[in-house]
């Protein structure tokens, strides 16, 4: 009797830390949600800006291609679905989840998704619409992502206080980049990063095969999300490996990913070429190895190196995926060597920068991605959170000023800036680290609010007429690329840390 009622208590306490989450987690959501209701008041990608508008117009386009011709035409060149008008380049799950929004849209607003006619549509109702298709997929997708998270990441931890977990939900649910692109520029981002939460929590509470599925759905919205891969693939190898039967275990995480695939794809196995058509659209290799000024090694070496004039495409393919792979390597070997909850939260980003710093074809948006693991980590490291969340506004700065999205810039750099100054004082470091912490953060933020301002209020020289773009993309890579050593270095020193404790064990 005495053991069950202990049970029991375990049992009630864990109950009331969920109640508490809860009640945290939907006081911070209700507010959250009003902010992105705030941000999309805003103008989008290509606001009145014809013949091709922006990503707002490439979204509301595949919603009237899905609607109106049959799934086999989503991804062919024909006179009804002109490819170079906007043409689907994402996974089967973006164009399933188009064709969902597109039916809300053609319920209530049917003029702005039919065929052809609804090129450009900028009505009042429409883009009303096309904003609500955003909200309500974080409000179903991404928050309750992050309630299973911190759930699962607060549930028998002995730091798991009140303030903490209030603290770490706003972090997540408050990321400006996220919602800027999301709700100012228009993606739907929201979607994949939210499966990868919830596949990453699966993981963590032991649920391999819910996580196999969770993130293969994510990887058929973006296929970006691969810059996850190698981190889910090496943490779960490891811990297959140390189980009693390591190919069985392995062999059903792996249908249950062939099953995933299979089930999204399934319209388009019926023959080799209509699979191939629609990978081919997954990898636009044609569009060159970089575009724009984003914050990566080929984009910003090109400025000594022109990686495209001296090297052919195939080349340059070759030269990313060999970059890619060996800078992934250290982490994964450090995951199927000792696997461990944190190590694994440090794989992801550790991956993520990878492929983002070397990957072909990456944009400025991409920095959302690393962004990702490190608000899963903003409790053990806060100051790397804040680091990489400033540096990754700053190099997003003039996408979106492009888009006239300076005033919730602004004013979600400031809120961002406020709950990290509001960080539980306990969970600080030493009293020297305190301050070196925010010498680090005034100087970033000071260095940050001068060029703004420069980029602002001066002109370039007219022979170097994208001077600026290319020193905030030389001062983010650099801050990148030491935030890239640091977390490697960190996740490598658990490995030390498993090592003693194992020692100990053996002494005892």
């Amino acid at each position: 009797m005495e053991k069950k009622s202990g049970w029991k208590v375990m049992e009630d306490k864990e109950e009331v830390v969920h109640r508490g989450i809860a009640a945290s987690f939907l006081c911070i959501a209700v507010f959250s949600f009003l902010v992105r209701v705030a941000v999309s008041l805003h103008p989008y990608s290509g606001a009145g800006n014809p013949p091709k508008y922006g990503d707002f117009e490439a979204q509301r386009h595949w919603m009237e291609i899905t609607l109106n011709l049959p799934p086999k035409e989503w991804y062919r060149n024909s006179t009804s679905n002109d490819l170079s008008y906007w043409g689907l380049d994402y996974p089967p799950l973006t164009a399933y989840q188009s064709y969902a929004h597109g039916l809300l849209l053609r319920f209530f607003h049917p003029e702005a998704v039919s065929l052809f006619t609804s090129r450009g549509h900028e009505s009042y109702l429409g883009k009303l619409l096309m904003r609500w298709t955003v909200l309500s997929s974080d409000a179903l997708v991404f928050f309750p992502a992050v309630f299973y998270f911190i759930v699962v990441y607060y549930t028998g931890r002995p730091h798991g206080h009140k303030t903490d977990i209030a603290w770490h939900i706003a972090i997540m649910l408050l990321n400006p980049c996220l919602m800027l692109i999301d709700h100012g520029h228009f993606q739907y981002n929201c979607i994949s990063l939210g499966l990868t939460v919830g596949a990453v929590a699966a993981v963590l509470s032991n649920k391999e095969l819910l996580a196999c599925f969770l993130f293969s759905l994510a990887l058929n919205h973006k296929q970006m999300t691969a810059y996850f891969a190698p981190a889910f693939f090496s943490h779960l190898l490891g811990k297959c490996l140390r189980r009693q039967n390591p190919l069985l275990e392995v062999s059903k995480l792996g249908l249950v990913v062939l099953g995933t695939f299979a089930l999204v794809w399934w319209p388009y196995l019926h023959s080799m070429e209509a699979f191939l058509r629609v990978l081919s659209r997954l990898a636009p290799f044609e569009r060159g190895i970089f575009e724009d000024y984003v914050a990566n090694f080929w984009c910003t070496t090109s400025v000594l190196i022109k990686w495209k004039r001296m090297f052919t495409t195939e080349s340059l393919k070759l030269f990313s995926l060999g970059a890619t792979i060996l800078t992934c390597l250290p982490s994964m070997v450090q995951q199927i060597w000792a696997p461990s909850s944190q190590g694994f939260l440090y794989g992801l980003l550790n991956s993520a920068f990878s492929f983002y710093m070397f990957s072909f074809q990456v944009h400025e948006k991409s920095i959302l991605l690393p962004l990702l693991p490190a608000s899963l980590l903003a409790l053990e490291e806060p100051f790397l959170l804040e680091w990489i969340t400033l540096n990754a506004l700053f190099s997003m700065f003039p996408l979106l000023c492009r888009d006239k999205l300076i005033l919730p810039y602004t004013a979600l750099s400031a809120l961002f800036i406020l709950i990290c100054y509001h960080l539980p004082s306990r969970r600080q470091d030493r009293k020297e680290t305190r301050s070196f912490n925010t010498y680090m953060t005034t100087f970033l933020v000071l260095c940050s609010v001068v060029l703004h301002g420069v980029y602002l209020t001066m002109h370039p020289p007219r022979r170097y007429p994208f001077l600026f773009e290319a020193v905030i993309m030389l001062l983010c890579f650099l801050q990148f690329t030491l935030l890239t050593f640091y977390s490697n270095a960190k996740q490598w020193m658990l490995l030390k840390h498993t090592i003693l404790m194992d020692k100990e064990k053996k002494l005892l």
